[in-house]
């Protein structure tokens, strides 16, 4: 079927179930002389009569009205099946591949994902947990999250995280054998737990800024480890002094099994961002998924 042939018999369809060429062309959206020159081209190319026009009314011919028993539901049906088509298209879907810490995906990704996916059942999410700076395209990722300082700028950074603050902190067992550091210079005093760097390989530097002034200091301690969570258990130990995330000790330390120290020389810091290539179009999953993670104050 034409184009054309399709448009005029719609237009029949719609005057036909009206009874109006006012009402009708309001709902195509044309005007009533261009709507009735339709009509009148339909009639002359099929040499029929299809409707009765009078001053008050339009009613179906007698092939009108059996044009219309069978356009009617034929079209509705397409009518339907395009809607259904069009749902389909849109209805997010796919797999998404993700990489980070276990930090986000612990405090922030997997609560994104817990309130997203039972309403999106065709979306799938894999999520490497991986603590190195890991790049998207070689690992053929879709996504990762970083703090907002280490995302290129080449990248698409959302922020997805409040503002983070490090904290040194030690059990009250320790402190009854140590006195509390006032300076970061006073840690190489003390029995430190130290991380060791996925990404370099190296011991992490402790980091510190008050005012204009900016220390790293490289500590000592009994204890290194590549895994953060046992950080915490050692210094709930009171095996040493540990640097942390705020967030992991706030509990602890509201209890009293753990004392803070240092806490003026550690300001807040840009937090997590999920970051991603810009010259890729995301997918509506990729889409929902960023407005799912994307933080409000």
């Amino acid at each position: 079927m034409a184009r054309t042939e399709r448009n005029d018999l719609e237009a029949f369809l719609a005057v036909a179930r009206e009874r109006s060429f006012t009402r009708a062309a309001a709902k195509l959206g044309v005007s009533q002389s261009a709507l009735s020159q339709t009509l009148r081209g339909l009639e002359a190319r099929l040499r029929l009569r299809l409707l009765t026009r009078t001053t008050r009314s339009v009613a179906p011919t007698e092939a009108g009205e059996r044009l219309l028993r069978t356009l009617g539901p034929a079209f509705d049906r397409i009518d339907a099946t395009l809607a259904e088509l069009s749902e389909l298209r849109e209805k997010p879907s796919g797999t998404i591949r993700i990489t980070a810490g276990e930090h986000p995906v612990e405090t922030i990704l997997m609560p994104a994902l817990e309130r997203l996916l039972p309403d999106y059942p065709d979306i799938k999410v894999e999520v490497d947990v991986d603590n190195t700076l890991t790049d998207l395209a070689a690992g053929r990722y879709d996504a990762g999250i970083r703090f907002g300082e280490q995302v290129a700028r080449d990248m698409i950074a959302v922020r997805i995280g409040p503002e983070m603050r490090m904290a040194v902190v030690g059990a009250p067992a320790y402190f009854a054998r140590r006195p509390r550091p006032k300076a970061p210079q006073d840690l190489t005093e003390h029995a430190c737990i130290n991380i060791r760097l996925p990404t370099h390989g190296s011991l992490y530097a402790w980091e510190f800024e008050k005012g204009k002034r900016e220390l790293k200091v490289h500590v000592e301690g009994p204890l290194v480890f590549n895994y953060a969570p046992l950080l915490l258990q050692a210094a709930l130990g009171g095996l040493g002094l540990a640097c942390v995330f705020e967030d992991q000790v706030q509990e602890q330390i509201a209890e009293g099994r753990l004392v803070r120290v240092l806490a003026d020389w550690c300001p807040p810091f840009p937090g997590y961002h999920l970051y991603y290539p810009g010259r890729r179009q995301p997918t509506a999953a990729f889409a929902l998924l960023v407005e799912a993670l994307r933080f409000r104050d």
